[in-house]
């Protein structure tokens, strides 16, 4: 039987992990973030760049020594060993020297690591590779024993970035290296996307606040915590709303607040059970649903849709208090109905979610890349489902390996604190014998 009586149903047809990823990448590729902030550089720290970092002069905007050494003429260490007279010494930051020294030939200047290379010089010869020369006091010589070319042990001007080159694009999300380019070029502070609220809707008479005792049939809402910090990780501002009861009224009312954010995390109510009602009630708030189910395991009942804009202007209109209230409905907000049990919420928040926060905060898109390690010991599943599977991957350097973790199924959040991955395992394969290579979703 159907459950979106009068809606020109979608199929409630299972799709692949594939076909469901690709909806919400191409669902994701299409929103931007509205706002725009700026911030002290640190605070900027995984926040996502609103405007371009550009090069404000030549990277490096001299020819940078590399080495401790000599600056010297290549051809006059054609024939070595050979004696070259020493007429002055350049030290990093220092700009005077460089302009009075003038490397000719037969001649060397002393260089420090990060110093100009003085006029005349066209390569560095490190100063392992010299040693100091008879010589009458008056004059200083060193004798080389190794030949250089033309271009060793400096960076050109110019060589890393021109003056006026992008360095880091709109939509980079802002990393340690992201934070040493932008205090390079002056930057105090960078401008960011404002972070998408994400309200976070946890469903089920079964829960109660983490700060309660739980009955003999109740649960603390883990959910919605863990939501909030996976949330935060993907670049959002989490938005715990209260505990949805299974009561159409109460639930819808609480839908109807979420939808007030950005987007909007459902977790419990997916499945096909007499009480779980989200898709009931986000069908009659107009939702559309672009798929009801994945082929994974854990979280096959993950659904993804949104709410039209006739919907959405009802519900501001309604709601004087709703974040978005005074200002027009957007084309659509979107949703996720995550599964309740706590190892799917998370997994499918990863595969699923994630994406779409991203998008929101003003990300450019990327794939989702698997690693690989070799199995420790045998897996043997069912076919029929892709299957991410709690694992622990270890080794050393580059000997990397893993092995799933203990666990008893999709409800046994401790196990997953033990995991620091996933195990992908594809739909066709019913035994995966130790040794070989698996593919991997870090945590």
């Amino acid at each position: 039987m159907s459950l979106f009586p009068g809606r020109g149903a979608p199929s409630t047809d299972v799709v692949s992990f594939e076909e469901a990823r690709r909806i919400v990448e191409r669902h994701a590729a299409g929103v931007s973030p509205a706002h725009i902030e700026a911030v002290d550089l640190l605070a900027g720290l995984g926040r996502v760049l609103a405007d371009k970092i550009v090069a404000d002069r030549d990277f490096p905007p001299f020819r940078r020594a590399t080495r401790d050494g000599y600056a010297v003429r290549a051809s006059d260490l054609v024939k070595v060993p050979a004696r070259l007279e020493v007429v002055g010494e350049i030290k990093a930051g220092h700009t005077r020297e460089t302009r009075d020294c003038v490397v000719g030939r037969g001649q060397a200047v002393g260089i420090m690591t990060g110093a100009p290379l003085p006029e005349g010089s066209d390569a560095v010869v490190m100063v392992e590779h010299t040693s100091s020369a008879d010589h009458p006091v008056s004059v200083q010589t060193i004798e080389v024993s190794r030949t250089v070319n033309v271009g060793d042990n400096f960076v050109p001007r110019g060589a890393e970035a021109h003056a006026g080159q992008v360095l880091l694009d709109r939509g980079r999300r802002l990393d340690p290296a992201g934070i040493a380019i932008a205090a390079s070029v002056g930057k105090a502070q960078v401008e960011v996307f404002r972070k998408p609220r994400v309200a976070v809707l946890a469903t089920g008479d079964e829960l109660v606040e983490i700060d309660m005792t739980p009955g003999p049939a109740q649960i603390r809402n883990s959910n919605s915590y863990s939501l909030a910090a996976q949330v935060q990780n993907a670049g959002g501002e989490p938005v715990r709303l209260a505990i949805a009861p299974d009561e159409p009224m109460r639930l819808q009312a609480l839908i109807d607040e979420g939808l007030g954010c950005d987007l909007l995390l459902l977790t419990g109510g997916v499945s096909m059970g007499k009480y779980d009602l989200v898709e009931q009630v986000l069908t009659g708030l107009q939702a559309g649903f672009y798929f009801t189910g994945v082929a994974i395991q854990p979280g096959k009942p993950v659904v993804f849709g949104s709410c039209g804009a006739g919907a959405l202007a009802r519900l501001l209109a309604a709601d004087a208090t709703s974040p978005g209230a005074g200002i027009p409905a957007p084309q659509k907000k979107y949703f996720f109905g995550l599964p309740g049990n706590p190892v799917s919420t998370m997994v499918t928040f990863e595969l699923f979610a994630r994406p779409m926060i991203e998008a929101l905060s003003g990300l450019s898109p990327h794939p989702l890349i698997f690693l690989a390690a070799k199995l420790k010991s045998d897996i043997r599943t069912k076919t029929g489902l892709k299957r991410f599977l709690p694992a622990i991957h270890s080794g050393e350097f580059e000997k990397a390996e893993v092995e799933l973790a203990a666990w008893q199924g999709s409800g046994d959040i401790a196990a997953l604190g033990r995991a620091n991955c996933y195990v992908v395992v594809p739909p066709d394969r019913e035994r995966i014998e130790a040794g070989e290579w698996v593919s991997l979703l870090m945590r």
